[in-house]
């Protein structure tokens, strides 16, 4: 397979294979990226570079564990779940949101998977920050949060407790309740607070409570999930809204006249709901489920974006 047969592939699977495959495929860019500044910068022998180029992807990429750091630097709350310096690290997070991802995913659709991964991280950085600043044995721990681990808890949390018959094949040969798993992990997060392993246990303490409260209302109007989403799709509305009235974009024709910006917001938002429905079959029945004409909006959907 060529070089170009290889984009070409990565560019179908990150269009097609569902949100849990876009968090893998951002996390992956976002990792690549830092690593390799690390290595340019280290092969060019400057340690005054290094240093520099350290400081920044940290002050870029990660959250400050203090409130100054919060203040001065808030979109660490957003940038440090993306984010990974260490490769092990990537890897463990990367495994388990592929597996949680997809089995949430497949029971809440992939908009849900994106906002609970979002506020689980939110909530998780929050959380650890506060910790820092309440307990002085935390102090002298990592002075920075970074990593997907408050994220994947939220969503291994809400899956275990939406389905906690769900039997996992620990070691490929041991069958465990998913449950089961999800509480042993949380409560070894509790009984490692304090212990200076360089662990951001109260993040992940933080994604846990809110992956519980989210099934815990899962059927309420005061659901925090669904609150959340109602607000990043409002933020959506209004940055998309300025975009195309600022930029003045080509209306598409309709009945012989042109449409306005509001009506081309409209229908944008529109189509776009129709291919996350489309991607949300995708994932739960794969891709010979779509009927035809499914497969052909999809497919014109596709050559737009592209």
């Amino acid at each position: 397979m060529d070089d170009k047969n290889i984009l070409q592939d990565l560019k179908h699977r990150y269009q097609f294979g569902g949100m849990h495959i876009k968090l893998l495929f951002i996390n992956a860019f976002v990792f690549i990226g830092i690593g390799f500044l690390h290595v340019l910068t280290r092969l060019i022998g400057n340690p005054e570079i290094e240093q520099s180029t350290y400081i920044l992807l940290h002050d870029i990429f990660a959250l400050q564990a203090d409130f100054i750091g919060l203040i001065t630097k808030p979109w660490g709350l957003i940038t440090s779940v993306f984010s990974h310096f260490e490769f092990m690290h990537f890897l463990f997070n990367m495994l388990f949101l592929f597996f949680a991802g997809q089995l949430y995913e497949q029971l809440f659709g992939g908009k849900k998977l994106l906002n609970i991964y979002i506020l689980g991280g939110l909530v998780g950085g929050l959380l650890e920050i506060i910790a820092h600043e309440l307990f002085p044995a935390l102090s002298n721990s990592q002075s920075i949060i970074v990593g997907a681990s408050g994220s994947i808890m939220a969503i291994f949390m809400a899956v275990a407790l939406y389905k906690p018959d769900t039997k996992i094949m620990l070691f490929g040969i041991l069958p465990v309740k998913i449950l089961v798993l999800a509480a042993i992990y949380f409560i070894y997060d509790l009984l490692s607070l304090g212990i200076p392993d360089g662990t951001a246990h109260f993040a992940h303490i933080g994604g846990g409570i809110i992956g519980y409260i989210s099934i815990k209302t899962n059927n309420k109007s005061t659901n925090i999930l669904t609150r959340f989403t109602y607000f990043t799709d409002k933020v959506f509305l209004i940055f998309t809204r300025d975009f195309f009235v600022k930029k003045n974009k080509l209306k598409v024709e309709r009945g012989g006249r042109p449409l306005t910006d509001e009506e081309f917001i409209i229908r944008k938002k529109a189509n776009q709901s129709r291919v996350d429905a489309i991607l949300d079959k995708i994932s739960k029945s794969g891709y010979e489920s779509l009927s035809s004409k499914e497969k052909e909006f999809l497919f014109q959907q596709s050559n737009k974006n592209g």
